[in-house]
């Protein structure tokens, strides 16, 4: 059997991010997770970080803890999302009070304390919102990027274009300059683009399903997409919503439902007009040095069968 992999999962939930968590939460033989560090993104940085302790919650996993993180952007204001996800971030079902409580070290000094304990080269870093946290650790601790075994991200468009600008996807735009930061770098990165997440889309039939399990995770997962699928179908005209940020926690599990390309990608910082894009060179027209893994395509059956399996094993 493989050996596990350490994980930091740096979120803005946000349902897809939720839905996200609790698939690598369910799925403890394969991965490790280290640490759940929060940043603003759909809503402010007190919502996603309540968002992160009920969704650990539901979980049942106690053992990891939850980090609050930075709550602006670099250098910009910041840009949430309530319009999606709802007032609070985590929209469809009452939760209730958090049960767990957040750990009193800030999610970049945890970021920057996890590589440098563990051995280069281990820990994969999996980012599901704005690339704040991670920009500020790299900024502080330059000495930590060559540790980092990869980055795999959501984030980004190219022929899907943008989906909160013509031309941006929602956590690129919120720090253009965070990402451009991490693009820069030289870490090993996985973007998983809105290329791949809107192939993504849920159905009727898995919802109805997820229901059916008759379990708290179940429901509020089936809940959850309810409450996101609105939007989305109002928005593309299509019978589902894409679940973005699940494909980073399926792609580190089953890498093989996957399809991408190995390409240039850079940030757009400077530009009122396409501010936030990621200009990926497709066709190698640049002759620029690849610096990143861009997924295309994916398994959707499989995909969602996953999903099914893993959330199934939580109460």
């Amino acid at each position: 059997m493989a050996a596990k992999q350490k994980i930091i999962i740096d979120t803005d939930p946000g349902q897809d991010d939720a839905v996200a968590i609790l698939l690598a939460l369910a799925s403890p033989e394969e991965l490790d997770v280290l640490g759940i560090t929060v940043v603003a993104g759909n809503v402010p940085l007190a919502l996603t970080l309540r968002n992160a302790l009920l969704i650990t919650g539901i979980s049942g996993r106690t053992d990891v803890p939850v980090f609050a993180g930075c709550d602006r952007p670099l250098k910009r204001e910041g840009v949430t999302a309530e319009e999606v996800h709802g007032a609070t971030g985590l929209d469809g079902i009452d939760l209730g009070d958090p049960v767990l409580r957040a750990e009193t070290t800030h999610a970049v000094d945890f970021i920057i304390e996890t590589l440098r304990r563990e051995e280069p080269g281990t820990v994969t870093l999996c980012t599901l919102g704005p690339l704040t946290n991670i920009a500020t650790a790299f900024n502080r601790a330059p000495d930590i990027i060559a540790r980092v075994k990869r980055i795999v991200l959501m984030g980004g468009a190219y022929f899907e274009v943008g989906n909160v600008t013509p031309a941006a996807e929602f956590n690129i735009y919120v720090d253009p300059e965070a990402a451009d930061i991490v693009f820069r770098s030289g870490a090993d990165l996985v973007v998983l683009p809105l290329d791949v997440t809107h192939k993504a889309l849920t159905s009727r039939a898995w919802i109805d399903g997820l229901r059916a399990l008759g379990t708290h995770a179940g429901e509020a997962v089936a809940s959850w997409t309810d409450f996101f699928e609105r939007f989305d179908t109002q928005k593309y005209g299509s019978e589902g919503a894409p679940l973005h940020d699940p494909c980073v926690i399926a792609w580190m599990l089953r890498p093989d439902l996957f399809q991408g390309r190995h390409i240039n990608v850079e940030i757009e910082t400077g530009s009122e007009l396409t501010l936030g894009m990621t200009v990926a060179d497709w066709w190698g027209v640049t002759k620029r040095e690849p610096n990143a893994l861009f997924i295309g395509s994916l398994d959707r059956d499989a995909f969602y069968a996953l999903l099914t399996e893993r959330i199934a094993r939580l109460k």
